[in-house]
C-alpha cells in the first residue's frame, strides 16, 4: 500500500488570521492529518495566530521555522537532471514503495549538504517518519526511516548512484573506485550513513568511519 509521502509546500498567509507573511518573519508550521485523504495538510500561522488557537485538531507536527518569500524557479535548461534534490523530489512525488531506501538516503546526503533540516520525527504504526524542511523554498518532505542495517549500506548506496548516474553500473567499475558526480557523490562529499539503532551498531558504525578515513 502506498503511504502519502508528498512535498508540502509554505503558504504565503496565515492559516488563521489570513495576514501575509513579511519576509525573515518567525512563523509557525504544522501538518494535520487530511480528513478527506491518507496524507496530511499543511498550514503556516503567525506566532500570535497560533497562540490564540483553542479548541482545534492537535497537529500531527508542527515547528517554528522562518518566512521567506517563495524562490524563482530556475530556468529549464539550469536544472540539472539528475541532482540529488531534483530527484528526491521527482521519488517522493512518485511514492513508489521500491525507492523507500533511496528516498532516506537522498534526504540524508541532502541534510548533510546543508539544504535540508529535520525539523520533527514521529513514530506511526508502520515505522517512523521523518520530517524535512528545505532551507531555502520552506518545502517540507515527509520521508519513512527505512531503518537501514550496516550490512545493507552499501546496497542501497549503490542504488542511490545508479539513479543519479544510470551510465554507471556496478561492472564498469567497482563502487569504492567511483569518480564523484556533480553534487551526486555519496562517500566522498557526504557520506550519508543511516542512523543507528542501539548503541551496538553506533559503535560499529564509528569503527567503519574510522576505517574510511585511515
Amino acid at each position: 500500500m502506498k503511504e502519502p509521502w508528498s512535498i508540502k509546500s509554505r503558504a504565503r498567509e496565515c492559516a488563521e488570521s489570513g495576514d501575509a507573511f513579511q519576509s525573515g518573519q518567525k512563523i509557525r508550521a504544522a501538518i494535520f492529518p487530511d480528513p478527506e485523504s491518507s496524507g496530511y495538510l499543511r498550514k503556516d500561522y503567525t506566532i500570535e495566530a497560533w497562540g490564540n488557537r483553542e479548541g482545534e485538531e492537535n497537529p500531527f507536527s508542527c515547528w517554528i521555522t522562518t518566512y521567506e518569500p517563495p524562490v524563482t524557479e530556475e530556468k529549464a535548461e539550469d536544472v540539472v537532471e539528475d541532482d540529488p534534490e531534483t530527484l528526491l523530489k521527482r521519488l517522493v512525488e512518485e511514492e513508489e514503495e521500491h525507492t523507500e531506501n533511496a528516498r532516506y538516503i537522498l534526504a540524508v546526503m541532502l541534510e548533510r549538504k546543508k539544504l535540508l533540516r529535520e525539523t520533527d520525527t514521529q513514530e506511526i504504526p508502520s515505522g517512523i517518519l521523518r520530517i524535512y524542511e528545505h532551507r531555502k523554498s520552506g518545502d517540507v518532505y515527509i520521508i519513512k526511516d527505512p531503518q537501514i542495517s550496516l550490512t545493507d549500506v552499501d546496497r542501497v548506496q549503490e542504488e542511490v548512484r545508479q539513479l543519479l548516474d544510470p551510465s554507471t553500473t556496478v561492472d564498469e567499475e567497482p563502487a569504492e573506485n567511483l569518480e564523484p558526480t556533480d553534487g551526486a557523490s555519496i562517500e566522498n562529499s557526504t557520506n550519508p550513513q543511516p542512523r543507528p539503532k542501539n548503541k551496538e551498531e553506533e559503535a560499529a558504525l564509528e569503527t567503519k568511519n574510522t576505517d574510511e578515513v585511515e
